[in-house]
């Protein structure tokens, strides 16, 4: 009886070094996965703050003109577009990122409203999504109008012949 109680205790220390292990691989998988995912893009609300951004870091500034919550394109654009790690990872190099949205439910203060409403008209804005490109220095480089086919690549390209010019 002894000798098999033993057997019955290094047993259930072994299934639970198992579980032990198997545990230690899942965390180190995750951990793995979250240093590894492209990085996270932060999309600026305030213009003068993302111009000022761009100037001191080098980079170019891309404005989009959206209506999130309800033009079809602008969803599709971020869909197929801005949400791919592709266009992430690139934009997080290379880009400010701007969000000046027209949301029909979507919350926002005054203000924001006030500056999008300022650039929109500034920019001669007259449909969604429109994408406007602003050297460091805020002068305004390229525009698109509309959906842009061929996803992050087709972005990328455009973009690097800008950044590159």
């Amino acid at each position: 009886m002894q000798a098999s109680r033993g057997k019955l205790a290094q047993a259930a220390c072994l299934a639970d070094t198992c579980e032990v292990k198997k545990l230690v691989l899942f965390c180190s998988a995750i951990f793995l996965s979250a240093a590894f995912s492209p990085a996270e893009v932060n999309w600026l609300t305030d213009f003068d703050a993302a111009k000022a951004k761009a100037k001191s870091d080098h980079k170019l500034v891309l404005l989009e003109f959206t209506g999130s919550d309800w033009c079809s394109y602008c969803k599709l654009m971020q869909a197929e577009v801005f949400s791919k790690p592709q266009f992430q990872e690139y934009a997080a190099k290379n880009l400010i990122l701007v969000e000046l949205d027209f949301p029909r439910a979507k919350p926002q203060s005054d203000a924001v409203k006030k500056q999008n409403m300022k650039l929109a008209s500034e920019y001669e804005i007259e449909g969604f999504p429109t994408l406007i490109v602003l050297n460091p220095e805020g002068k305004r480089v390229a525009n698109f109008f509309g959906y842009i086919e061929g996803g992050p690549d087709a972005i990328i390209a455009a973009l690097e012949k800008l950044r590159k010019s």
